[in-house]
């Protein structure tokens, strides 16, 4: 194993951080001319990996990681809210902040979190280099007259030429911070901005603290896709009942099916799909309800609703209706080849298989060698919305050696649950 070059990094304080890390801050890597104990890595989902950790940057809230799959080495991020534990040198340390009065955070530290981690821009934003069309109107209304042009209206470029290209996610975020700029006085723009970036910080870097912040300011509301959000963002802080408090509302929209079961309220999440069930949403509810089901492993109850929504056989257009009973019946294939899937039963080789996805078929590659996941890797697309997922749900699958456990990403859940799918149908192919 490779020693790293000397390095003492300081870990945030509990004022700064979870409340479990009292202590933390005692904690250094100090690795020069020393050989050590094999580092480890507990996830939030339960799943721990085994290798070495090369760097931890608490700026990002993130830890640089270099594990081994087979006779291969990789490193990867993972950001701190995905972490229960880390074990360096023989030490354990916990980073959970998922579990309310077990090793949570108080209502008033989730608060002072947000205010003193929010309130300020991550350090890359000042050198970050804004890129965008000269062409773009920075005004940005709320209604965009005319036809779409990405190279005219901001939002329509954040959507088409920001969430997909990973490269653009710093240059975007620092365009609506300007945008919010040109904006003070407006109260309608700027509620607008500060969702959009609450919404960016939260989908595309998964920053909690910085995504509550504004989306508490923008008065998120539960009825609304950011309100769900801001409800997921208390919890990945350390308080359940806060998230749950902010879901507790006559309008709830849908996508906090998805919410409640991560956090394991599963009667709350089918309370919710039966409201849309007698509406024109209830295709949207029962996929969302359906991969709850399959989330929590009662995998006969998820086929049942994603078979409501192929027997229903309704949608606002055909197009629509395509994609939905697409999806809804990749998922139950998925599940249905869950055992084949096995990654133990799958022989040496690369596999390809598609799902399908928001906007089309998502097309994924799977490498596996003496039983394991080496490579999970999306090779064709038109996603635009959930891009994150394109390399969180691969990574996910890669830790767990797996999909049964797999969480959808979050804000990213249509291509999350298509790249699982197609997962499945890939080691299931290979399968001896």
């Amino acid at each position: 194993m490779k020693t790293p070059s000397h390095r003492s990094i300081a870990f945030p304080t509990a004022s700064q951080f979870f409340r479990p890390m009292v202590g933390l801050g005692l904690l250094y890597l100090s690795l020069a001319g020393s050989t050590f104990a094999q580092d480890s890595i507990e996830f939030i989902n339960g799943s721990t990996m085994n290798g070495e950790i090369i760097k931890i940057r608490e700026e990002e809230s993130e830890i640089d990681f270099l594990t081994k799959i087979g006779s291969r080495s990789f490193q990867r991020t993972y950001p701190f809210s995905k972490i229960r534990s880390v074990t360096q040198a023989g030490k354990k340390t916990s980073l959970d902040g998922n579990s309310d009065n077990n090793g949570g955070r108080t209502r008033d530290e989730v608060l002072a979190l947000i205010e003193s981690v929010g309130s300020q821009p991550p350090k890359w934003l000042e050198s970050t280099e804004l890129n965008h069309p000269q062409s773009l109107e920075l005004n940005w209304p709320l209604k965009s007259p005319g036809p779409w042009n990405e190279s005219k209206n901001v939002g329509q470029y954040i959507w088409g030429r920001v969430n997909p290209n990973e490269g653009r996610w710093k240059p975007g975020l620092k365009l609506v911070y300007q945008c919010m700029k040109l904006h003070q006085g407006n109260h309608e723009l700027l509620s607008r901005d500060m969702q959009k970036l609450g919404d960016m910080y939260f989908t595309l870097f998964r920053d909690y603290s910085r995504a509550a912040f504004w989306l508490q300011k923008s008065d998120a509301t539960a009825a609304n896709p950011v309100g769900v959000y801001l409800a997921e963002c208390y919890w990945r802080l350390g308080n359940r009942s806060m998230a749950l408090s902010m879901l507790d509302s006559e309008q709830v929209h849908f996508s906090a099916i998805k919410l409640f079961g991560d956090m394991g309220e599963i009667d709350k999440a089918l309370a919710v799909t039966d409201v849309y069930s007698k509406t024109r949403q209830f295709n949207e509810a029962f996929l969302n309800a359906g991969d709850a089901l399959r989330g929590a492993g009662r995998f006969d109850e998820a086929i049942t609703y994603y078979q409501q929504v192929i027997d229903r056989d309704e949608a606002r257009n055909q197009e629509y209706l395509a994609r939905f009973k697409g999806r809804a019946s990749d998922a139950i294939e998925a599940i249905r080849l869950f055992d084949r899937a096995d990654v133990r039963r799958v022989a040496d080789g690369t596999y390809t298989a598609s799902s399908m996805g928001y906007n089309g078929q998502v097309e994924v590659e799977v490498e596996v060698a003496s039983a394991k996941i080496l490579q999970v890797r999306v090779t064709k697309h038109r996603e635009k919305q959930f891009y994150a997922a394109l390399t969180d749900t691969p990574q996910q699958i890669i830790e767990l050696q797996g999909i049964k456990d797999v969480d959808g990403t979050s804000g990213a859940t249509i291509t999350s649950q298509a790249i699982i799918a197609a997962t499945a149908k890939a080691l299931a192919d290979g399968s001896k």
